[in-house]
Protein backbone atom coordinates (compact mmCIF):
# COMPACT_ATOMS: atom_id res chain seq x y z
CA UNK A 1 0.00 0.00 0.00
CA UNK A 2 1.49 3.29 -1.17
CA UNK A 3 -1.08 5.89 -0.71
CA UNK A 4 -4.55 6.22 0.79
CA UNK A 5 -5.87 9.54 -0.01
CA UNK A 6 -4.71 11.57 -3.08
CA UNK A 7 -2.80 15.13 -2.37
CA UNK A 8 -4.32 18.52 -3.21
CA UNK A 9 -3.81 18.68 -7.21
CA UNK A 10 -2.33 23.16 -6.41
CA UNK A 11 0.14 21.73 -4.12
CA UNK A 12 0.87 18.95 -6.97
CA UNK A 13 1.59 21.04 -8.77
CA UNK A 14 3.25 24.11 -7.05
CA UNK A 15 0.79 26.70 -7.29
CA UNK A 16 -1.74 28.45 -6.01
CA UNK A 17 -4.97 27.99 -5.62
CA UNK A 18 -6.02 31.39 -7.83
CA UNK A 19 -3.47 30.35 -10.20
CA UNK A 20 -4.00 31.25 -14.00
CA UNK A 21 -4.05 28.06 -16.85
CA UNK A 22 -0.92 29.84 -18.21
CA UNK A 23 0.65 29.21 -14.45
CA UNK A 24 -0.90 25.56 -14.33
CA UNK A 25 0.61 24.74 -17.64
CA UNK A 26 3.72 26.46 -17.12
CA UNK A 27 4.45 24.48 -13.81
CA UNK A 28 3.46 21.40 -15.51
CA UNK A 29 6.01 21.91 -18.17
CA UNK A 30 8.41 22.30 -15.20
CA UNK A 31 7.50 18.99 -13.39
CA UNK A 32 6.96 16.75 -16.69
CA UNK A 33 10.76 17.67 -17.87
CA UNK A 34 11.59 16.59 -14.31
CA UNK A 35 9.93 13.33 -13.45
CA UNK A 36 8.53 12.01 -16.70
CA UNK A 37 10.17 8.46 -16.41
CA UNK A 38 11.33 8.41 -20.01
CA UNK A 39 13.97 10.75 -18.47
CA UNK A 40 14.06 10.14 -14.76
CA UNK A 41 15.51 6.74 -13.46
CA UNK A 42 14.22 7.46 -9.77
CA UNK A 43 12.17 4.58 -8.79
CA UNK A 44 8.93 6.64 -7.62
CA UNK A 45 9.76 8.48 -10.83
CA UNK A 46 6.39 6.51 -12.61
CA UNK A 47 4.12 7.36 -9.39
CA UNK A 48 5.32 11.12 -9.39
CA UNK A 49 4.57 11.71 -13.07
CA UNK A 50 1.11 10.05 -12.44
CA UNK A 51 0.17 12.23 -9.60
CA UNK A 52 1.71 15.23 -11.90
CA UNK A 53 0.04 14.14 -14.87
CA UNK A 54 -3.32 13.91 -12.96
CA UNK A 55 -3.36 16.96 -11.38
CA UNK A 56 -2.86 18.83 -14.46
CA UNK A 57 -5.80 16.94 -16.48
CA UNK A 58 -7.98 18.92 -13.68
CA UNK A 59 -6.95 21.74 -13.23
CA UNK A 60 -6.36 22.36 -17.16
CA UNK A 61 -9.87 21.74 -17.39
CA UNK A 62 -12.03 24.57 -16.30
CA UNK A 63 -14.85 22.80 -15.44
CA UNK A 64 -13.37 20.03 -13.75
CA UNK A 65 -11.23 22.33 -11.57
CA UNK A 66 -14.53 24.14 -11.02
CA UNK A 67 -15.98 20.92 -9.32
CA UNK A 68 -12.56 20.42 -7.91
CA UNK A 69 -12.76 23.66 -6.07
CA UNK A 70 -16.05 23.15 -4.48
CA UNK A 71 -15.99 19.39 -3.62
CA UNK A 72 -12.40 18.35 -3.84
CA UNK A 73 -11.49 15.07 -5.00
CA UNK A 74 -15.02 13.82 -4.98
CA UNK A 75 -16.21 16.24 -7.61
CA UNK A 76 -13.91 15.25 -10.44
CA UNK A 77 -14.24 11.44 -9.78
CA UNK A 78 -15.87 9.26 -12.69
CA UNK A 79 -16.75 6.15 -10.86
CA UNK A 80 -14.25 6.61 -8.15
CA UNK A 81 -11.23 7.22 -10.79
CA UNK A 82 -9.67 10.77 -11.80
CA UNK A 83 -10.06 12.07 -15.12
CA UNK A 84 -12.71 9.61 -16.55
CA UNK A 85 -10.55 6.10 -15.34
CA UNK A 86 -7.42 4.93 -15.43
CA UNK A 87 -5.96 3.33 -18.98
CA UNK A 88 -3.20 1.71 -17.82
CA UNK A 89 0.45 3.51 -18.04
CA UNK A 90 0.74 7.09 -19.02
CA UNK A 91 1.87 9.11 -22.44
CA UNK A 92 5.38 9.31 -23.56
CA UNK A 93 7.07 12.25 -23.09
CA UNK A 94 6.82 12.90 -26.69
CA UNK A 95 3.40 13.11 -26.61
CA UNK A 96 3.83 15.64 -23.31
CA UNK A 97 5.63 17.82 -25.14
CA UNK A 98 4.59 17.44 -28.39
CA UNK A 99 1.35 18.44 -27.20
CA UNK A 100 2.51 21.35 -24.67
CA UNK A 101 5.74 22.87 -26.79
CA UNK A 102 5.02 21.89 -30.19
CA UNK A 103 7.92 19.07 -30.69
CA UNK A 104 10.48 18.26 -28.73
CA UNK A 105 13.27 19.67 -30.60
CA UNK A 106 14.01 23.01 -29.29
CA UNK A 107 14.84 20.95 -25.57
CA UNK A 108 17.20 18.60 -26.80
CA UNK A 109 14.96 15.88 -26.55
CA UNK A 110 15.01 12.68 -29.25
CA UNK A 111 12.31 10.51 -29.39
CA UNK A 112 14.38 7.94 -31.03
CA UNK A 113 17.14 7.40 -27.79
CA UNK A 114 14.82 5.99 -25.65
CA UNK A 115 12.41 3.05 -25.64
CA UNK A 116 9.16 4.14 -23.46
CA UNK A 117 9.02 -0.13 -23.20
CA UNK A 118 6.53 -2.10 -23.03
CA UNK A 119 2.58 -0.84 -21.62
CA UNK A 120 1.72 -1.20 -18.49
CA UNK A 121 -1.29 -3.37 -17.42
CA UNK A 122 -4.64 -1.81 -16.78
CA UNK A 123 -5.14 -0.54 -12.98
CA UNK A 124 -8.84 -1.76 -11.42
CA UNK A 125 -11.33 -0.79 -9.33
CA UNK A 126 -12.99 -2.45 -6.44
CA UNK A 127 -15.82 -0.80 -4.09
CA UNK A 128 -15.49 -2.15 -0.74
CA UNK A 129 -18.15 -1.07 2.16
CA UNK A 130 -16.96 -1.17 5.91
CA UNK A 131 -18.49 -0.24 9.23
CA UNK A 132 -18.17 2.78 10.83
CA UNK A 133 -16.33 1.54 13.54
CA UNK A 134 -13.74 0.04 10.83
CA UNK A 135 -13.85 3.26 8.90
CA UNK A 136 -12.42 5.04 12.77
CA UNK A 137 -10.42 1.89 14.10
CA UNK A 138 -8.70 0.45 10.75
CA UNK A 139 -9.43 -3.27 9.30
CA UNK A 140 -7.96 -5.83 7.95
CA UNK A 141 -10.21 -7.48 5.15
CA UNK A 142 -10.46 -10.17 2.74
CA UNK A 143 -11.38 -8.87 -0.78
CA UNK A 144 -12.28 -10.46 -3.58
CA UNK A 145 -11.07 -9.29 -7.10
CA UNK A 146 -11.64 -10.20 -10.57
CA UNK A 147 -8.77 -9.93 -13.02
CA UNK A 148 -6.32 -11.36 -15.87
CA UNK A 149 -4.09 -13.69 -14.41
CA UNK A 150 -1.31 -15.49 -16.29
CA UNK A 151 -2.20 -18.31 -18.36
CA UNK A 152 -1.42 -21.71 -16.55
CA UNK A 153 -1.15 -23.46 -19.53
CA UNK A 154 1.18 -21.06 -21.27
CA UNK A 155 2.73 -19.27 -18.53
CA UNK A 156 1.79 -16.07 -20.24
CA UNK A 157 3.70 -16.20 -23.38
CA UNK A 158 0.51 -17.05 -25.16
CA UNK A 159 2.24 -19.48 -27.37
CA UNK A 160 0.59 -23.23 -27.31
CA UNK A 161 2.60 -25.41 -25.29
CA UNK A 162 5.40 -27.08 -27.36
CA UNK A 163 5.93 -23.82 -29.51
CA UNK A 164 7.49 -20.83 -28.66
CA UNK A 165 6.85 -17.30 -30.28
CA UNK A 166 9.56 -16.12 -32.63
CA UNK A 167 11.18 -12.49 -33.21
CA UNK A 168 8.99 -10.03 -35.16
CA UNK A 169 10.29 -9.96 -38.12
CA UNK A 170 9.37 -6.08 -38.89
CA UNK A 171 10.99 -4.97 -35.77
CA UNK A 172 13.64 -7.24 -35.16
CA UNK A 173 12.25 -8.20 -31.74
CA UNK A 174 12.52 -3.88 -30.18
CA UNK A 175 8.43 -3.97 -30.40
CA UNK A 176 9.07 -0.20 -31.97
CA UNK A 177 8.60 1.34 -35.23
CA UNK A 178 10.65 4.49 -35.98
CA UNK A 179 9.79 7.18 -38.08
CA UNK A 180 11.87 10.49 -39.18
CA UNK A 181 9.57 13.53 -39.44
CA UNK A 182 11.88 16.20 -41.93
CA UNK A 183 11.69 19.25 -39.78
CA UNK A 184 13.69 22.06 -38.99
CA UNK A 185 14.94 19.75 -35.75
CA UNK A 186 14.69 16.23 -37.99
CA UNK A 187 12.65 14.54 -35.31
CA UNK A 188 12.58 10.60 -34.69
CA UNK A 189 9.49 9.30 -33.74
CA UNK A 190 8.76 6.01 -31.85
CA UNK A 191 5.88 3.93 -31.81
CA UNK A 192 4.80 0.61 -31.05
CA UNK A 193 5.27 -1.88 -34.06
CA UNK A 194 1.92 -2.29 -36.05
CA UNK A 195 2.81 -6.16 -36.69
CA UNK A 196 3.47 -7.11 -33.43
CA UNK A 197 1.88 -4.42 -31.08
CA UNK A 198 4.98 -3.61 -29.50
CA UNK A 199 5.69 -6.97 -27.76
CA UNK A 200 8.60 -7.51 -30.49
CA UNK A 201 7.42 -11.13 -30.72
CA UNK A 202 5.06 -13.15 -33.09
CA UNK A 203 2.97 -16.02 -31.98
CA UNK A 204 2.38 -18.30 -34.76
CA UNK A 205 0.36 -20.98 -32.86
CA UNK A 206 -1.85 -19.12 -29.92
CA UNK A 207 -2.16 -21.39 -26.91
CA UNK A 208 -5.87 -22.72 -26.98
CA UNK A 209 -6.82 -21.59 -23.23
CA UNK A 210 -5.55 -17.74 -23.53
CA UNK A 211 -6.14 -17.80 -27.38
CA UNK A 212 -2.41 -15.97 -27.31
CA UNK A 213 -2.87 -13.38 -24.64
CA UNK A 214 -1.12 -14.91 -22.19
CA UNK A 215 -3.78 -13.75 -19.46
CA UNK A 216 -6.84 -15.65 -18.61
CA UNK A 217 -9.87 -14.06 -16.41
CA UNK A 218 -9.97 -15.51 -12.91
CA UNK A 219 -10.34 -14.43 -9.47
CA UNK A 220 -7.91 -13.17 -7.05
CA UNK A 221 -8.17 -12.86 -2.67
CA UNK A 222 -6.57 -10.19 -1.67
CA UNK A 223 -5.90 -9.42 2.45
CA UNK A 224 -6.51 -5.45 3.03
CA UNK A 225 -5.38 -3.53 5.80
CA UNK A 226 -7.38 -0.54 5.95
CA UNK A 227 -5.87 1.77 7.92
CA UNK A 228 -7.56 4.00 10.70
CA UNK A 229 -9.48 7.03 10.02
CA UNK A 230 -10.38 6.68 6.00
CA UNK A 231 -13.47 8.27 5.30
CA UNK A 232 -16.15 7.42 2.28
CA UNK A 233 -14.61 8.11 -0.82
CA UNK A 234 -11.18 7.87 -0.37
CA UNK A 235 -9.39 5.33 -2.39
CA UNK A 236 -6.53 3.06 -1.15
CA UNK A 237 -3.82 2.31 -3.56
CA UNK A 238 -2.65 -1.16 -4.01
CA UNK A 239 0.34 -1.05 -5.97
CA UNK A 240 0.84 -3.95 -9.07
CA UNK A 241 -2.14 -5.71 -8.17
CA UNK A 242 -4.09 -4.58 -11.43
CA UNK A 243 -4.24 -6.44 -14.41
CA UNK A 244 -0.87 -7.70 -15.90
CA UNK A 245 0.25 -6.02 -18.75
CA UNK A 246 -0.07 -8.04 -22.29
CA UNK A 247 3.17 -6.78 -23.73
CA UNK A 248 5.25 -7.86 -20.72
CA UNK A 249 4.96 -4.41 -18.96
CA UNK A 250 4.48 -4.23 -15.44
CA UNK A 251 1.20 -4.95 -13.52
CA UNK A 252 -1.17 -2.12 -13.26
CA UNK A 253 -2.41 -1.07 -9.86
CA UNK A 254 -5.65 -1.53 -8.10
CA UNK A 255 -7.71 1.59 -6.68
CA UNK A 256 -9.69 0.19 -3.52
CA UNK A 257 -12.68 2.58 -3.10
CA UNK A 258 -14.09 2.84 0.00
CA UNK A 259 -17.52 3.51 0.98
CA UNK A 260 -18.32 4.25 4.48
CA UNK A 261 -21.79 2.74 6.14
CA UNK A 262 -23.71 5.41 8.09
CA UNK A 263 -24.05 4.80 12.34
CA UNK A 264 -27.28 4.67 14.33
CA UNK A 265 -25.77 7.32 16.59
CA UNK A 266 -22.89 8.84 14.96
CA UNK A 267 -22.04 11.43 12.43
CA UNK A 268 -18.35 12.22 11.60
CA UNK A 269 -17.38 15.58 10.83
CA UNK A 270 -13.56 15.65 9.22
CA UNK A 271 -12.10 14.04 12.39
CA UNK A 272 -15.14 14.61 15.20
CA UNK A 273 -17.38 12.78 16.08
CA UNK A 274 -21.04 14.34 16.75
CA UNK A 275 -23.39 12.77 19.04
CA UNK A 276 -26.70 14.12 19.93
CA UNK A 277 -28.38 13.12 23.12
CA UNK A 278 -31.84 14.50 24.53
CA UNK A 279 -32.07 15.02 28.60
CA UNK A 280 -35.28 15.94 30.27
CA UNK A 281 -35.90 19.28 31.76
CA UNK A 282 -34.85 18.16 35.55
CA UNK A 283 -32.25 16.77 34.15
CA UNK A 284 -31.15 20.04 32.31
CA UNK A 285 -31.91 21.94 35.30
CA UNK A 286 -30.69 19.92 38.43
CA UNK A 287 -27.57 18.28 36.45
CA UNK A 288 -27.16 14.84 36.30
CA UNK A 289 -24.54 11.66 35.69
CA UNK A 290 -25.57 9.69 32.28
CA UNK A 291 -24.13 7.03 30.30
CA UNK A 292 -23.40 7.58 26.74
CA UNK A 293 -22.25 5.88 23.60
CA UNK A 294 -18.78 6.56 22.07
CA UNK A 295 -16.88 4.36 19.53
CA UNK A 296 -14.81 2.79 22.52
CA UNK A 297 -18.22 1.67 24.14
CA UNK A 298 -20.34 3.37 26.91
CA UNK A 299 -19.07 6.39 29.45
CA UNK A 300 -20.56 8.73 31.72
CA UNK A 301 -21.18 12.01 31.25
CA UNK A 302 -21.54 14.47 33.48
CA UNK A 303 -24.77 17.35 32.60
CA UNK A 304 -23.95 20.28 34.34
CA UNK A 305 -26.87 22.14 36.69
CA UNK A 306 -28.45 24.88 33.68
CA UNK A 307 -27.91 23.10 30.84
CA UNK A 308 -29.81 24.79 27.74
CA UNK A 309 -30.47 23.09 24.60
CA UNK A 310 -27.80 23.39 21.91
CA UNK A 311 -25.16 22.94 24.18
CA UNK A 312 -22.11 21.24 23.09
CA UNK A 313 -20.17 19.24 25.57
CA UNK A 314 -16.74 18.03 24.35
CA UNK A 315 -14.91 14.95 24.77
CA UNK A 316 -10.85 15.48 23.52
CA UNK A 317 -9.46 12.35 21.81
CA UNK A 318 -13.22 10.64 21.42
CA UNK A 319 -12.89 11.19 17.66
CA UNK A 320 -11.62 9.67 14.65
CA UNK A 321 -7.51 9.40 13.93
CA UNK A 322 -5.69 11.72 12.38
CA UNK A 323 -4.42 9.53 8.96
CA UNK A 324 -1.73 11.35 7.14
CA UNK A 325 -0.73 10.75 3.43
CA UNK A 326 1.62 8.14 4.30
CA UNK A 327 -0.74 6.07 6.27
CA UNK A 328 0.37 6.83 10.06
CA UNK A 329 -2.02 8.20 12.71
CA UNK A 330 -1.04 11.33 14.47
CA UNK A 331 -3.80 11.75 17.33
CA UNK A 332 -7.79 11.81 17.41
CA UNK A 333 -10.12 14.05 17.05
CA UNK A 334 -12.68 14.73 20.01
CA UNK A 335 -16.44 13.64 20.45
CA UNK A 336 -18.82 16.83 20.45
CA UNK A 337 -21.79 15.75 22.48
CA UNK A 338 -25.07 18.38 21.10
CA UNK A 339 -28.00 18.17 24.45
CA UNK A 340 -31.44 18.74 23.35
CA UNK A 341 -33.66 19.88 26.29
CA UNK A 342 -36.86 17.83 25.65
CA UNK A 343 -40.12 19.37 27.22
CA UNK A 344 -42.76 16.42 27.37
CA UNK A 345 -45.93 16.66 25.47
CA UNK A 346 -48.23 15.04 27.97
CA UNK A 347 -48.34 15.20 31.52
CA UNK A 348 -49.49 13.16 34.68
CA UNK A 349 -51.37 14.50 36.90
CA UNK A 350 -48.95 14.53 39.32
CA UNK A 351 -46.59 15.87 36.92
CA UNK A 352 -48.93 18.58 35.89
CA UNK A 353 -49.40 19.94 39.44
CA UNK A 354 -45.91 20.03 40.28
CA UNK A 355 -44.61 22.12 37.03
CA UNK A 356 -47.65 24.39 38.08
CA UNK A 357 -46.26 25.03 41.35
CA UNK A 358 -42.81 25.69 39.97
CA UNK A 359 -44.62 28.18 37.45
CA UNK A 360 -45.61 30.02 40.58
CA UNK A 361 -42.16 30.34 41.66
CA UNK A 362 -40.39 31.18 38.08
CA UNK A 363 -43.29 33.84 37.14
CA UNK A 364 -44.87 34.18 33.94
CA UNK A 365 -43.49 37.31 32.51
CA UNK A 366 -42.13 37.15 29.09
CA UNK A 367 -38.62 38.39 28.22
CA UNK A 368 -37.95 39.16 24.75
CA UNK A 369 -34.57 38.52 23.40
CA UNK A 370 -32.91 41.00 21.12
CA UNK A 371 -32.22 39.95 17.30
CA UNK A 372 -29.34 38.61 16.99
CA UNK A 373 -27.33 35.15 15.74
CA UNK A 374 -30.14 32.23 16.52
CA UNK A 375 -28.93 28.45 17.90
CA UNK A 376 -28.12 27.37 14.58
CA UNK A 377 -25.84 29.92 13.85
CA UNK A 378 -24.05 29.29 17.63
CA UNK A 379 -23.90 25.75 16.83
CA UNK A 380 -22.30 26.43 13.16
CA UNK A 381 -19.70 28.40 14.71
CA UNK A 382 -19.05 26.16 17.87
CA UNK A 383 -18.35 23.47 15.27
CA UNK A 384 -16.78 25.56 13.24
CA UNK A 385 -14.15 26.43 15.45
CA UNK A 386 -13.40 23.01 16.50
Amino acid sequence: MERTMPRDYYEVLGVQRTASKDEIKQAFRQLARQHHPDVNNAPDAEDRFKEINEAYQVLSDDNRRAAYDRFGHAGVTNGGMPGGGFSGGFPGIDEIFEELFGGLGGFGFNTGRRSRGPARGRDLRHDLKVDFQQAVFGAEIDIEVNRREKCDMCSGSGAKPGTSPRKCPECNGSGQARRVQQTFFNMVTVTDCPRCRGKGEIIDSPCPKCTGIGAVLGGRTIKLKVPPGVDDGMQIRLSSEGEPSTSGGPNGDLYVVVHVEPHEYFKRRNHDIILEISVNVAQAALGDVISIPTVEGDIELTIPAGTQSGKVIRQRGKGVPKLRPDATTAGRGDQLVVVTVEVPSKLTKEQRELFEKLGQTLGREVIPQKAGRGFLDRIADFLGGS
